[in-house]
């Protein structure tokens, strides 16, 4: 299978992470020898790190947190907190 039908692949499966990450992890692993089975775990750990990064992010979208706020810009007027 060629590498643009990999990466089509990839898209229609949905696997972002591996379809971002394949390149880097195919061209460390030919320069380093990696097994067949080291491959498909980068692959699979790639993956795995992408949809944990999405689902956080789409947790404080959600959530509809501020994503940088530090102590000084936080307004303790009101709060029950002492």
């Amino acid at each position: 299978m060629e590498r643009s039908e990999i990466l089509a692949t990839m898209g229609e499966l949905k696997l972002y992470g591996m379809k971002a990450a394949f390149d880097e992890i195919i061209a460390s692993a030919v320069k380093r020898q990696h097994e067949p089975q080291r491959v498909v775990g980068d692959l699979l750990a790639a993956e795995i790190a992408e949809k944990q990064a999405r689902s956080i992010k789409y947790q404080i979208t959600i959530a509809k947190l501020p994503l940088a706020k530090d102590v000084a810009d936080f307004a303790f007027d009101g709060t029950p907190i002492n």
